[in-house]
C-alpha cells in the first residue's frame, strides 16, 4: 500500500522553527503549505522583526524567548528546524538532544550527518540531528556526487556560487567562514575528491541575480557520457523537491576540467524568485522532514 494512503489529513508532524530571519520565515511558509507538517512554534528574539510579524499575521504561535521556549514547552514540537547560526546551533544541539527532539540543522555547524535528499535521504532518516550543509552544498553536492560515482581519480573540485546580496541575511554573512568549510567538507565527503574549494559571491547587482553555481572538476580521464546519464537521474530527483533547479551548462570538458553550471529559481514564498539559495536549502529541509513524517506516521498507523 502506498504510504500516503494510510495517513489521515489530521495526522501531521509538529515542528518548531528557531530563527526568524529570511531562511526561517521562508521555511515557515513552506511548512504551512505541507500536508505532513504543522508549525507548533516560530521562535526568535525580537517580536517586532519582519519574520515574527509575518508569523503573527499567519496565526502561528510565536515566542521571542529563543530555545528556552522549547525547554519550557516541550510538547510544542517533535522536530526542530534550526535556522539560526552555526554558533547558536552548537548551543542548541545538546539541549535538543536531551529533550529527545529530532533536529534538522540549516546552519553550517555540521554537528549531525550531512544530508542531501537526492543522494542520501534514506540514510538520514535514522539520524536525530541532520545537517543540510549549505545552499551552495545543496546545489553542488549532487553534481560532485555524480562526478565521484562516474570518474576515476578525482583530484580537485571547485565550486563557485553566486547569490543576490539581498538574499543573504545577517546570519548568512556571519557564517561565511563556516559556510566555506562545511561546503568544502561536504563536497569532499560525497565525491571522494582529494582536494576541494568553495567560493561564495554576494552579487549586489540590480535587478537581483538568480542563484548560480558552477562546479569545476579535475580528473585524469573525463567520461562525459557516463557522467551525463547519472547526473540526469539526480537532477530529476532534485526537481521533485526543488522545481527551479536546472543544469544550464554541461557537463563539458574545458581546459582539461569537467564543468557543470546549475541555476536555482525559488518559489517566491518569502523573498522573490531570485532567492534560489533560500529555496534549495529550505526545500531540502522540508523534503527531509516530510519523509520522516510519512515514515513515522505510517508506522503509527500500522501499530494501531
Amino acid at each position: 500500500m502506498n504510504r500516503e494512503a494510510v495517513i489521515h489529513p489530521t495526522d501531521k508532524l509538529k515542528v518548531a522553527i528557531i530563527g526568524s530571519g529570511n531562511i526561517g520565515t521562508d521555511l515557515l511558509i513552506k511548512v504551512l503549505r505541507s500536508p505532513y507538517l504543522e508549525c507548533g512554534a516560530f521562535i526568535g528574539r525580537n517580536l517586532s522583526s519582519s519574520g515574527m510579524m509575518k508569523a503573527l499575521s499567519l496565526g502561528v504561535p510565536v515566542s521571542a524567548n529563543g530555545i528556552d521556549y522549547i525547554v519550557k514547552n516541550p510538547d510544542c514540537c517533535d522536530l526542530v528546524f534550526d535556522a539560526t547560526s552555526a554558533k547558536s546551533h552548537f548551543e542548541h544541539a545538546p539541549i535538543l538532544k536531551n529533550l529527545n527532539k529530532r533536529v534538522i540543522d540549516l546552519t553550517p555547524a555540521k554537528i549531525g550527518l550531512m544530508s542531501v535528499p537526492s543522494v542520501n535521504l534514506e540514510d538520514s532518516l535514522t539520524e536525530f540531528n541532520v545537517n543540510m550543509v549549505t545552499c551552495g552544498g545543496q546545489a553542488s553536492i549532487p553534481v560532485a556526487y555524480a562526478i565521484g560515482q562516474t570518474q576515476t581519480d578525482v583530484e580537485y573540485i571547485e565550486v563557485v556560487s553566486s547569490i543576490a546580496s539581498r538574499s543573504a541575511g545577517p546570519a548568512t554573512r556571519q557564517n561565511l567562514d563556516e559556510y566555506i568549510k562545511t561546503t568544502e567538507d561536504g563536497i569532499k565527503e560525497f565525491s571522494g575528491a582529494t582536494r576541494t574549494k568553495a567560493i561564495l559571491n554576494l552579487n549586489p547587482a540590480e535587478p537581483c541575480v538568480d542563484m548560480q553555481t558552477t562546479i569545476f572538476a579535475k580528473v585524469k580521464h573525463p567520461d562525459i557520457e557516463k557522467l551525463t546519464g547519472v547526473l540526469a537521474q539526480l537532477v530529476e530527483k532534485i526537481r521533485k523537491y526543488v522545481p527551479g533547479y536546472e543544469i544550464i551548462l554541461g557537463p563539458i570538458v574545458e581546459n582539461g576540467r569537467i564543468v557543470v553550471m546549475a541555476r536555482v529559481r525559488g518559489l517566491g514564498d518569502y523573498l522573490p524568485a531570485y532567492a534560489g539559495n533560500l529555496d534549495i536549502i529550505n526545500c531540502a529541509a522540508i523534503a527531509m522532514a516530510e519523509e520522516y513524517a510519512r515514515v513515522s506516521l505510517n508506522q503509527t498507523s500500522r501499530e494501531h
